[in-house]
């Protein structure tokens, strides 16, 4: 049913396996690798089409430098909106979704099914197509242009993907501890907190890591609802590196290689936690 472990196939699949694995992750790092040489060549050196070639002259101070500077654009106050839209949004769909998760799970009540299924239907719908009603929504409510918007938008976006990511897990949890819990004396909240919470700590991280990721490289909510640099966050920021009548691409590749940065390091920070919460609840004992 299930595919045979690499060291158990052929020699002639073994050797195909070593040689194919470099190639491909190869092919799927190229993009990144030439972003890299982009980012620290200089602009004669592109018009003169050396795009894949190593730079004949090393920019990366000059470049990197050019990203920051106020002159040229905003890009500090484009890092501070990305924070402040990123993790309070990270942490209110994360908590709002972990008690989401623990009622789907542990309470039986009418509909409860059926309310599931609607968190899973809406992982589904085509985010385009919720672009008209979402800004006009938001501009009913006046806050259009907004760090608010983003915040409360991706809040609510993500709360259905996140309630479904642990639901799965708390439901795996020993009811036992539960039940103990309720015997002790503890109410509803003293078992979301004091029981479920610590128990699924690493899915907590491991979504964590997924939501800042989702919403630190989000670009099309932030085409949609912001519009002036007070609230772009740096994802459409990097178009401020634009020039007026030629486009900068090595100051551009900067500018994605140094936003890209903070969810390669939440990434690596939690790395441990990342991987035991995929793995969670995979084993059962």
């Amino acid at each position: 049913m299930f595919p045979r472990p690499i060291q158990q196939r052929s020699p002639a699949v073994r050797t195909l396996y070593r040689i194919a694995v470099p190639l491909v992750l190869f092919a799927w790092l190229l993009p990144m690798l030439a972003i890299l040489l982009t980012s620290i060549r200089s602009n004669a050196d592109i018009i003169s089409g050396n795009y894949w070639g190593w730079p004949t002259e090393i920019k990366s101070l000059e470049n990197y430098g050019e990203v920051f500077n106020p002159k040229r654009s905003p890009m500090l106050l484009y890092f501070r909106n990305s924070l402040v839209i990123t993790i309070p949004s990270v942490l209110m769909a994360v908590f709002f979704s972990a008690m989401a998760g623990f009622t789907l799970a542990i309470h039986e009540f009418r509909g409860r099914i059926f309310l599931y299924a609607m968190f899973i239907a809406g992982n589904f719908v085509p985010f385009q197509i919720l672009m008209i009603p979402v800004r006009t929504l938001f501009a009913n409510l006046e806050l259009l242009d907004t760090l608010w918007a983003l915040v409360l938008f991706h809040t609510a976006f993500q709360i259905g993907f996140a309630t479904f990511f642990l639901r799965n897990f708390i439901v795996d949890l020993p009811y036992a501890l539960i039940e103990s819990a309720r015997i002790e004396g503890a109410t509803e909240f003293g078992v979301f907190f004091k029981v479920i919470l610590p128990l699924i700590r690493p899915a907590l991280a491991s979504l964590g890591v997924l939501l800042f990721t989702f919403i630190w490289n989000d670009f099309f909510w932030a085409l949609t609802l912001v519009q002036s640099d007070a609230a772009r966050p740096v994802t459409f920021g990097l178009q401020a590196l634009r020039g007026q009548w030629s486009i900068s691409w090595n100051l551009i590749s900067a500018g994605s290689v140094v936003a890209a940065l903070p969810s390669v390091i939440v990434f690596f920070l939690l790395q441990k936690q990342f991987i035991a919460g995929l793995s969670f609840g995979g084993v059962k004992e």
